[in-house]
């Protein structure tokens, strides 16, 4: 139709190009380039689609040559909005020293003094790590606005100043929604709970984002019966919740394991038509799978009317993996490529990981192979992990410490650990004191390591060596991680810790399990077993009771007392659940006619008829 060369319609082409539509800056950037003598507006633009693109550098790069022609048309001449752009880019790919010299040419054209780039130096040096460079530049304004005031905020939490942060707050003329929300996220981040709960109860009007921050915030650190309370509020209040809220509360079920409180959401999710959503989809997946519902995370994946993307399908690989469903996991991989989605790195942790839980050798290998020479993917040390402990798992112990000693690059302490674990599963003391001194070496004074070798030297019946092992966590005054479990009845979680002082819920629990234990034996001919679930060279009777007390068994009594007959039990563990708890849930599955579900540290443990999905392999 000939109209490429108007600049109205041509502008607002590459505006579509570059900013608006995803995945088409390379268009945009071929357009730019056949359009003779673009003015500022199309520059502009143009930086402004790579500044919020993966590759902020090639701001800089049309900044350059926007000068150059400047030189040559005024019309090219740079304004506020470049420089404001450019310093996005600088601060998207942290280059202070970028940063700095944008300032420079801010102030050479007579645009240091002006509102909208000054506002964008403080967040850039607030970015940058430069706070004090930040508050340089906003002490300079003559009549900063809200916005210069919220950049500020927010640049002294990004340097961890808390302080400043308040006093900044506290001296605003004014402040609006985002200035509340900013003090709720950094707040969060800074792991400041009890003011993030002062900041909320303060706030007179509460917007989505204000929602949201609060749901994710209390999600963050681990607050889950709040998290629901918040959620149960917004709908009492009429609000809808959006997209970050849904997947905060959901990421929160997941963590807490609140598969009722969890579905309850996903009902919501499907009558207030959030289920056209992407990301809430990938959240359900992963929720159902962390609640020990496999089936249903994998008929989400089935009918979910977007299409898949690479997270929904390694969140259902993960979910597969965590269950130790490992040739399902591998075919799903399969799936996956015939689709035309490419794994990448992160996708190949779970798919090796299934591989390690299900005791498929050959087929971790190839799919270590695969993702090297297939796919070009650099093994990072995740990876390698998954190896060692496949390796480990399987008691190919040698084969695992070789494949260690050969890495090319530097086993990390979680490496070490993996190798530490396999060695306290098959009892190989020699190897597992060398892979003590290893770790030893990396100065790190982590409870599990001792833990570990403990373990494996109470399976040898060496109580001199446990005894020197606990002496030397005391005097390094290193302790023990407490068990904990968690159980949700009627959408309430509760949380159980071996030897915590008793109160009516502790004592119902505690009742039960007797009840429970003195049964299992009479019917189920249990025997404790005390070996490596208890480490201290103590009479068998006092090993007995410790044991009877672990967390998980407790959390099991309680769901037993309180729950339906026939109705699914849900524990989930912070630790590895020991061989005398696995038995029990075994025996209890067997006698009782009941299915236990357990998700402890690793994986999911699920238990009937008297035998558990790992096909104890783990």
């Amino acid at each position: 139709m000939g109209l490429f060369s108007d600049p109205y319609i041509f502008g607002k082409l590459l505006h579509h190009c570059s900013v608006t539509i995803s995945d088409s800056l390379d268009y945009a950037t071929r357009l730019f380039l056949h359009y003779p003598n673009p003015d500022v507006f199309m520059y502009n633009t143009l930086i402004r689609g790579f500044s919020e693109s993966p590759w902020p550098q090639n701001s800089i790069t049309t900044f350059i040559e926007m000068r150059r022609e400047s030189s040559l048309f005024s019309s090219a001449a740079p304004d506020s909005f470049t420089f404001a752009f450019l310093l996005k880019a600088a601060a998207n790919y942290g280059s202070l020293m970028t940063g700095m010299q944008l300032h420079c040419q801010a102030l050479l054209h007579g645009l240091d003094g002006h509102l909208f780039v000054g506002t964008t130096l403080i967040s850039m040096y607030g970015e940058c790590g430069r706070v004090d460079f930040s508050m340089k530049v906003f002490d300079e304004m003559l009549e900063p606005n809200v916005v210069a005031w919220n950049a500020a905020v927010t640049a002294c939490f990004r340097g961890g100043d808390l302080e400043s942060s308040e006093r900044l707050f506290e001296s605003m003329p004014f402040k609006d929604s985002t200035s509340w929300n900013l003090m709720l996220a950094g707040y969060a981040k800074a792991g400041e709970m009890e003011m993030v709960r002062k900041v909320f109860s303060e706030m007179e009007v509460k917007d989505d984002v204000s929602w949201s921050s609060m749901i994710t915030a209390l999600t963050q650190n681990g607050c889950f019966d709040e998290v629901f309370s918040v959620f149960m509020d917004l709908q009492r209040l009429g609000l809808r919740p959006n997209e970050v809220s849904l997947t905060g509360v959901l990421s929160a079920c997941a963590q807490a394991g609140a598969f009722e409180f969890g579905r309850v959401v996903h009902g919501f999710v499907e009558k207030s038509g959030f289920s056209w959503i992407i990301s809430v989809n990938n959240t359900l997946i992963d929720m159902y799978s962390k609640c020990g519902n496999v089936a249903m995370a994998r008929l989400v994946l089935e009918t979910m009317p977007a299409m898949k993307n690479i997270v929904s399908w390694t969140s259902m690989i993960a979910g597969l993996a965590m269950h130790g469903h490992g040739e399902e996991a591998i075919q799903l991989l399969h799936e996956m490529e015939e689709s035309g989605i490419k794994p990448d790195r992160i996708t190949f942790v779970p798919v090796l990981y299934a591989c390690s839980h299900a005791g498929l050798i050959e087929q971790g290998h190839e799919c270590f192979s695969k993702m090297k020479n297939v796919y070009n993917i650099e093994p990072a040390i995740e990876h390698y992990g998954c190896m060692v402990d496949l390796y480990g798992r399987a008691g190919d112990l040698r084969k695992a410490y070789k494949f260690v000693c050969q890495m090319p690059v530097p086993p990390n302490d979680i490496i070490w650990r993996t190798l530490l674990g396999a060695c306290s599963i098959h009892g190989n003391v020699e190897l597992a004191e060398q892979v003590k001194e290893r770790l030893s070496e990396l100065c790190l004074t982590d409870s599990g390591d001792y833990v570990l070798l403990s373990n494996v030297y109470a399976v040898a019946g060496k109580w001199n060596n446990v005894e020197t092992v606990r002496r030397s966590m005391t005097n390094q005054r290193i302790k023990k991680t407490p068990g904990w479990s968690m159980i949700e009845i009627d959408k309430i979680m509760y949380r159980f810790v071996a030897g915590e002082k008793q109160n009516n819920i502790t004592k119902e629990a505690y009742d039960k399990l007797r009840e429970i234990m003195l049964k299992l034996k009479v019917e189920g001919g249990y025997v404790p077993e005390v070996v490596g679930s208890v480490l201290h060279d103590i009479e068998d009777e006092e090993k007995e009771d410790s044991v009877t007390k672990h967390s998980e068994k407790l959390a099991v009594a309680f769901g037993m007392a309180r729950l339906c007959k026939g109705r699914v039990i849900r524990i989930v563990k912070n630790l590895r659940i020991c061989r005398d708890c696995h038995t029990v849930m075994k025996l209890i599955s067997k006698v009782y006619q009941s299915e236990i579900v357990v998700r402890d540290r690793s994986r999911f443990h699920s238990f009937k008829d008297g035998s558990c999905s790992c096909r104890d392999y783990w």
